[in-house]
């Protein structure tokens, strides 16, 4: 199993790019996204891999972080969800929105994503609105991922998991708070906050 690829970008397509290792050529396969991130030929680049192989098919999928390929991988893992439609959503999402989408429930941001419909925005959405808090949080996500640990941000949010909410709605209701109080309040009104937005309507 590759799973990851250090060496110079020797060329890019509309969703492909050639990594030089060694005077070896890797094809892989990248959301839009991850090949802005690439840069430019000749560049040296690290890109996360993911190998996906078939009866009739075998290619490497990149990606600029490893958030990035765990939600890729909790995208095929879902019924209708294959590679294509997995880059199309984090071509159009990065991982912190697409967090917040599971997390809130707003499919209509999944849809977004080219040939992503309603109805399978809907279940992304529902199957992973659970999942999304369990996940690593990616720099400039609203509450946890915005402060270091033992900050009251992450005090609170720990507050919230123990009163039942879970993790993702936790995060999301906190990142509120901050967002309404700054990010200097108190450990006792963000939680005050954070337990109104959280109790709300989504």
């Amino acid at each position: 199993m590759i799973a990851k690829l250090t060496g110079l970008l020797d060329d890019t397509g509309p969703d492909w790019a050639i990594i030089d290792v060694g005077g070896v050529g890797y094809l892989v396969h990248c959301s839009a996204r991850t090949l802005g991130h690439l840069g430019i030929r000749g560049d040296r680049v690290v890109v996360h891999t993911e190998m996906q192989v078939s009866e009739t098919d075998q290619r490497l999928i990149g990606f600029a972080s490893g958030a990035e390929r765990n939600w890729f991988r909790l995208l095929t893992a879902i019924q209708g969800v294959g590679s294509k439609v997995a880059l199309a959503i984090l071509s159009a999402l990065t991982t912190e929105e697409l967090q917040r989408a599971c997390a809130g429930g707003d499919s209509a941001m999944v849809a977004r994503a080219n040939g992503v419909g309603p109805k399978l925005a809907s279940r992304i959405v529902n199957e992973l609105k659970d999942k999304a808090g369990g996940l690593p949080v990616a720099p400039g996500m609203p509450g946890i991922a915005a402060v270091p640990a033992g900050s009251s941000s992450a005090d609170a949010v720990s507050a919230l998991q123990n009163l039942g909410f879970k993790p993702a709605v936790a995060a999301t209701a906190v990142g509120k708070a901050v967002e309404e109080l700054g990010e200097d309040a108190g450990l006792n009104d963000l939680v005050r906050v954070a337990l109104k937005r959280a109790a709300g309507p989504a």
